[in-house]
């Protein structure tokens, strides 16, 4: 009987090649960014912007398979000895997910930082640290394409066609979002499974994580205020 791996996590590298080791592990950033980002984002914040991120992605990796189903074009010869044969790999899905990651994750951070600067309202860190950390996912994300490459995945051609897809539906996907689907939220909030689960929508707030702080402290200082007038 044949035997197959999964293949979310399933990343071989030349044994002693220590470039290999390290882009075998910028390999997994997708898995990280599914499992311990978005995961622990609806644990711990459950917003809609998030959700709707993680759909996006969501939709954007199905639409690769269905691609690769249609194109069956097959990986680089190198595919034998890392087991990786019997799937397709044109486009290559890490790619495509990195890159729609990275689009969706910089336009969103830079309409925030442009809503707070609108409503001047300042945060933590100043404007120029801010549109850094909006860029930060592109370089994670040309790394992973060149792991896809390097280790023998996939092509140069098949990494730039999941790059290109990515970039096209992450930027079709946030606008879609954040022009269209955004009127929703407030109903989508107000349902019943959102009021169970406590998920909420932020985007009219130009800056949650002083939004929070603020409202925190003021919480603090009332519970503190009928604490005296109760002593």
């Amino acid at each position: 009987m044949a035997l197959k791996a999964i293949g979310l996590t399933h990343v071989r590298y030349q044994r002693g090649d220590r470039l290999g080791l390290f882009l075998a592990w910028i390999s997994l950033v997708p898995v990280f960014i599914s499992l311990g980002g978005f995961f622990s984002h609806f644990i711990f914040r459950r917003e809609l912007q998030a959700i709707f991120f993680a759909l996006g992605l969501t939709i954007s990796q199905f639409l690769n398979e269905l691609i690769k189903k249609s194109v069956q074009q097959s990986r680089p010869d190198t595919c034998a000895a890392l087991e990786a044969c019997d799937s397709h790999g044109w486009p290559s899905s890490h790619s495509q997910y990195m890159f729609f990651f990275a689009v969706y994750f910089t336009l969103l951070r830079i309409s925030r930082i442009r809503a707070a600067a609108a409503a001047s309202v300042t945060g933590f860190g100043n404007s120029g640290w801010k549109f850094v950390i909006a860029l930060i996912p592109w370089p994670l994300a040309v790394l992973t394409m060149y792991s896809r490459v390097y280790l023998g995945y996939h092509t140069v051609a098949q990494v730039f066609a999941g790059a290109t897809l990515g970039i096209i539906l992450g930027g079709i996907w946030y606008w879609m979002v954040n022009s269209v689907l955004v009127q929703y939220f407030p109903a989508i909030e107000e349902t019943a499974i959102c009021r169970y689960f406590y998920i909420k929508d932020t985007t009219h707030i130009p800056e949650v994580l002083k939004f929070e702080y603020d409202n925190a402290r003021a919480a603090r200082k009332a519970a503190f205020k009928r604490k005296e007038s109760t002593d």
